[in-house]
């Protein structure tokens, strides 16, 4: 199956530059938005404190749960609607995981008993970190990917060379680094399942680079007098409609677990829908690029003969 005829030659390499400065301003909004939220939105996994998720039987507002819970000194804690308006769900989410507060669900209905009765909503979710908890899980999610792209450095240097594992990298962090920061500018939560996706788009960038990798290999081997722009060019062209193609059917599973999968797993998926766009973009227009930015700057041992 073909979606990009075969023999097609679109300049992509000429387009480097217009890549670079797209993904220099996403990656400056993502750093500033960052910033200026004091780092990511971390939820109760990594920021430790209680989560209640409770569900009414009529419609009601952040607002007027909010009231309710004032009597019992929570009026400050974050109220916000779970899955889809027609639920009626909410997380409540407040600081104090204490050994102290151990019964603060049920204090919690209390207070809700008093404006909406006690048959009108169910707490069907209780979740208590503590703030020790939530440090270890932040330092090892954020060891986990560190390990990731250090094990990735070392295999592509062994697989190809150090260029092109300079090249896989510099795609990986800024596929990261523009996923994290669309989370920060809507104010999504940073979960462990975002961490483990956030290690799935490494996964799966990574593969796409590598196929176009080893076309250019076997490209340079087959031409060794050809300028290394147009091998570059004419090998991405040649894996283009392999990477749509993947691309597209990846993204349908994702859309489906996205709009289906119900409010659990909303933000890991979209998470994934993200990275999945921006890393089928980055092993084009980053990793490969800058492997011709290298040898510009360290040219490989073949151009020192010439």
């Amino acid at each position: 199956m073909e979606i990009i005829r075969p023999g097609i030659n679109i300049d992509l390499v000429g387009k480097m530059k217009i890549a670079f400065v797209a993904s220099l301003v996403a990656i400056i909004l993502s750093v500033l938005s960052l910033l200026l939220h004091g780092g990511p939105n971390l939820g109760i996994d990594f920021a430790g404190g209680t989560q209640v998720q409770i569900k009414f039987s009529q419609e009601t507002t952040a607002e007027g749960i909010r009231d309710s819970l004032q009597t019992i000194g929570l009026g400050n804690s974050i109220i916000q609607r779970f899955g889809y308006h027609a639920n009626n769900e909410f997380l409540i989410k407040t600081e104090k995981s204490s050994s102290a507060l151990e019964g603060l669900s049920n204090k919690m209905a209390e207070a809700l008993e008093v404006s909406y009765g006690k048959e009108n909503f169910e707490i069907r979710r209780v979740e208590v970190v503590g703030p020790k908890v939530g440090k270890d899980l932040r330092q090892k999610g954020l060891l986990a990917m560190l390990y990731a792209v250090i094990g990735i450095l070392i295999y592509v240097t062994w697989r190809f060379e150090l260029r092109y594992a300079v090249g896989a990298i510099a795609a990986l962090i800024h596929d990261v680094v523009i996923t994290v920061g669309v989370f920060s500018l809507l104010g999504k939560e940073f979960t462990l399942p975002i961490i483990a996706a956030l290690l799935t788009i490494i996964g799966y960038s990574l593969n796409d680079t590598i196929v176009v990798y080893d076309r250019i290999r076997e490209n340079i081997k087959g031409a060794r007098k050809q300028p290394l722009p147009e091998v570059v060019n004419s090998s991405i062209n040649q894996v283009l409609s392999r990477t749509v193609l993947t691309s597209v059917t990846t993204l349908l599973v994702v859309l489906a677990l996205f709009f289906l999968g119900g409010a659990v797993i909303h933000d890991f998926a979209f998470a994934l829908l993200v990275g999945i766009l921006v890393g089928t973009y980055s092993s084009v227009f980053v990793a490969s690029p800058t492997v011709l930015v290298w040898e510009t700057i360290s040219p490989s041992k073949e151009k020192r003969k010439q």
